[in-house]
């Protein structure tokens, strides 16, 4: 099966070996993303509002560059350091879905890449 892939120069770069999308019969699977800033490079700090803002942007941006939007997502993942932040995540990543949001897991990990606090990851479809 053919494969393509896809990035964005506004999304953070791949940190590892792999691709931060790659789009297959036109299902799009986006690697997990992390509150990194990709214009200034640094990690975004503060709240875990702030951190899940910046990963969802993220995310768009991929989803963008395939020429997707958040209506196009049917399953979500998401990595959370703790639990307790659950509501607050939910919060936020719920304003980027206003309706029909995709299927999704929230799981607590012990540890995330770069000791960030959340990551999600996501797989669309046109």
């Amino acid at each position: 099966m053919a494969h393509t892939i896809v990035n964005s120069q506004n999304a953070p770069a791949p940190i590892g070996p792999y691709s931060q999308a790659t789009m297959a019969n036109g299902v799009l699977y986006v690697s997990g993303q992390i509150p990194l800033n990709q214009q200034t490079g640094e990690l975004v700090s503060g709240s875990i509002e702030d951190e899940t803002h910046m990963v969802m942007k993220n995310l768009q941006y991929i989803l963008n560059e395939a020429g997707m939007d958040f209506s196009n997502v049917v399953k979500c993942s998401i990595f959370v350091k703790d639990l307790n932040n659950f509501g607050k995540i939910n919060e936020t990543y719920g304003s980027y879905f206003t309706s029909n949001p995709p299927a999704r897991e929230t799981v607590e990990v012990s540890r995330l890449p770069k000791d960030v606090n959340v990551e999600i990851s996501c797989i669309a479809v046109k």
